[in-house]
């Protein structure tokens, strides 16, 4: 099997550069090249990354199978929680939405809580908020934004979200090309 190909098919599907894909992976772009053009195998966990940060895994890439869910429930998704940062969690509602033109996520900040820093980039991004208010940050300009309330950026500069109220905050996070 040319998996390079498929690799690449999949990498420019995602509009992904080669460079881009190699920094989602920790690897080099010299390495995506030989990879893409088989002149070099993968292991399987370097694959298995490679795979992920382009929305898919293994069984899905060896599989003919073209089926795509479109509900999905609570056991389909995947959260992970930051004491840390965010002191709370991001839970990706729509599996594998790497591969998509959009991802929604929702958001939990605890207090004193943010998210990481988000460099300027071409697409869209949009909130709403559930619990609680955030301060969303856009270079050096500070939106409060309330519970019941949305925001929408066309991000031309470095942004993040934070919580500086005393209660939990919850929204809704939907990015274009997907940035999580």
């Amino acid at each position: 099997m040319e998996m390079g190909n498929r690799l690449r098919r999949l990498r420019l599907q995602r509009n992904l550069t080669q460079e881009e894909l190699a920094d989602r992976c920790e690897l080099s772009k010299g390495f995506i090249s030989q990879v893409e053009r088989d002149l070099t195998s993968p292991s399987i966990a370097t694959l298995t990354d490679m795979l992920e940060s382009l929305g898919t895994n293994l069984k899905s890439f060896f599989s003919e199978e073209t089926g795509q869910s479109t509900v999905f429930t609570r056991n389909d998704m995947f959260e992970k929680e930051d004491a840390d940062t965010l002191k709370g969690s991001i839970l990706w509602l729509v599996p594998n939405a790497q591969k998509n033109s959009m991802e929604p996520i929702l958001v939990t900040l605890g207090s004193g809580g943010r998210t990481q820093y988000i460099p300027a980039h071409e697409g869209e991004e949009f909130g709403y908020v559930l619990k609680g208010a955030v301060v969303l940050v856009e270079g050096e300009n500070r939106s409060r934004v309330s519970c019941g309330s949305s925001f929408t950026l066309h991000p031309g500069e470095e942004h993040y979200i934070e919580n500086v109220g005393k209660t939990t905050a919850q929204f809704l996070w939907v990015s274009t090309p997907p940035t999580f």
